[in-house]
Parts: structure tokens; C-alpha cells; sequence
């Protein structure tokens, strides 16, 4: 519930946070499909860090340690299984 929230208050304007639905943002991939291109757990880092992207439009965000890990807890629980487009 914790990561889902932190999404919804943080992602929800330009990606798609949930099991459905497109991206507000054409250009922001939807969370379900994170995983066909990056391990979830090598987001940890630069969830902890900072996320920087190359485009201005991205935020950049960096969460404490409990969140990070409610995150990609909740990012890891919508995932598309593989083959699924």
C-alpha cells in the first residue's frame, strides 16, 4: 500500500502506476512493463540516490531507505508476465 501510494503521489501525472491503462505521458513507459527493461532491483539504487532521465520534464526524486523498498516492492507486484505486450 506504502508504494502504491508514494506512486500515485509521485509517478501518477506521466506514468501509468497500475495493472492497466496508458501512460498520461506518451513517452513514459507504464510501471507494469518496467521489468522487460530493467531489473526492478537495480532501480533500488537510483531510487535512493536520485532519479535523473535525460529529459527535463522528468522530476528528479530521491526516497529514504523503508521507501525505496516499498516502491519496488509495489513496482515488483504489477508487473506483466513475460510475453505479455
Amino acid at each position: 500500500d506504502r508504494g502504491q501510494a508514494m506512486a500515485e503521489q509521485n509517478c501518477a501525472r506521466c506514468h501509468a502506476i497500475g495493472r492497466s491503462g496508458d501512460s498520461p505521458a506518451s513517452q513514459a513507459p507504464p510501471f507494469r512493463t518496467l521489468s522487460q527493461n530493467y531489473p526492478l532491483r537495480d532501480l533500488e539504487e537510483a531510487f535512493a540516490e536520485g532519479v535523473t532521465v535525460g529529459h527535463a520534464a522528468m522530476p528528479q526524486f530521491a526516497f529514504a531507505p523503508d521507501d525505496v523498498n516499498a516502491l519496488v516492492a509495489y513496482l515488483q507486484s504489477i508487473q506483466d508476465p513475460p510475453g505479455r505486450e
